[in-house]
C-alpha cells in the first residue's frame, strides 16, 4: 500500500469513548466544521448542531455534534426565488443522507489530524422527536447521526475490516462461494476475539424466541453480533417513518393525518 499522512490518519482511525478534560478551542471546532463543509455535496443539505454540555453527552464527551439532513435552509432560499418544493422527499432524503454523511466523515478525519477522537451515534434518527425539541429544530431538518468528539483518554486498537476481495468488486458484482464468505467471517471474528472486544464491553445481545444460547465470550464475535441486530431488532419500519414524519418529511409508507 501507498502511505502518506492523510492515508495513515484514515487507516488508524477508531472509535473513542473515553475523553480527557481538555476542551477543544473555538479555532479547532471551526476548523473541523469548515473541513466538513468542503465535502462533496448534491445540494449542501448537511448542517451541524453543536452542544458543549458535557454532563449531558454520551461518554461525557466535551463536544457533541448532531449532523442533520437540512432542507429547511434551502427552502428559505427557494421562497426568495418564488419556488416551492415538488421533488419527492424520498429522493431528497437519499441525497441529503449522502451530503450529511460525507460532511460528517470529513469532520472525523479533520479531527483525527488535529489529535482528537470521535464516535458515531447511529441511533440518533430514532431520537428525532426528543432531539427536535431539545435543539429547537424546525421542520424539514432530520438528525441523521450523532458524533461525540474530544481528546482521547484511551487508545483502543484499530478494529478489523473485511478482506479486500469481499469489499472491492472488479467489473461486476460477484457470486460468492462459501469459502470466500467464511474467509471474510474469520477475518472479522478472529480479529474481534483477539482484541476481546465483546468480553471487555460485557455485551452480548440476548436471544429471543426458540433459539438456545450456544455462545460465550470465547466465541461470540462480530458476525454473530451483527446477525442478531439484523435478525432480532426493528422488524417494523414504523419507528423510523414516525421519526421522518416528526421532522416534516413525507416518505412512502406514511399515513396521512395527525403527526406522531
Amino acid at each position: 500500500m501507498i502511505h502518506n499522512p492523510v492515508i495513515d490518519t484514515m487507516l488508524q482511525r477508531k472509535s473513542i469513548r473515553k475523553y480527557t478534560d481538555q476542551q477543544p478551542s473555538d479555532e479547532v471546532i471551526e476548523t473541523i466544521v469548515r473541513a466538513g463543509q468542503q465535502a462533496p455535496f448534491a445540494y449542501q443539505t448537511g448542517s451541524v448542531i453543536l452542544s458543549r454540555e458535557r454532563k449531558r453527552h454520551p461518554f461525557s464527551a466535551p463536544l457533541l455534534f448532531t449532523i442533520c439532513v437540512d432542507l429547511h435552509r434551502f427552502e428559505l432560499i427557494m421562497q426568495q426565488r418564488g419556488w416551492t418544493t415538488s421533488c419527492n422527499d424520498l429522493f431528497i432524503m437519499v441525497l441529503g443522507i449522502q451530503d450529511a454523511a460525507l460532511m460528517a466523515e470529513n469532520m472525523v478525519i479533520a479531527a483525527e489530524s488535529l489529535g482528537l477522537g470521535s464516535c458515531f451515534l447511529g441511533g440518533w434518527p430514532l431520537a428525532a422527536k426528543k432531539l427536535r425539541q431539545q435543539y429547537k429544530m424546525p421542520e424539514r431538518v432530520f438528525p441523521l447521526v450523532g458524533l461525540t468528539m474530544g481528546y482521547p483518554a484511551e487508545d483502543p486498537p484499530v478494529r478489523p475490516r473485511y478482506p479486500l476481495e469481499y469489499h472491492l468488486f472488479k467489473d461486476e458484482y460477484p457470486e460468492f462461494d462459501e469459502q470466500t464468505i467464511q474467509a471474510a467471517m474469520r477475518v472479522m471474528d478472529e480479529g474481534y476475539l483477539a482484541q476481546e472486544y465483546y468480553r471487555q464491553a460485557n455485551y452480548m445481545i440476548p436471544l429471543q424466541g426458540k433459539r438456545d444460547e450456544t455462545y460465550t465470550y470465547d466465541n461470540y464475535s462480530w458476525t454473530e453480533h451483527i446477525s442478531r441486530k439484523l435478525g432480532l431488532w426493528l422488524h417494523s419500519p414504523r419507528g423510523i417513518l414516525a421519526a421522518f414524519k416528526t421532522c416534516g418529511f413525507k416518505l412512502p409508507g406514511m399515513r396521512e393525518g395527525k403527526k406522531d
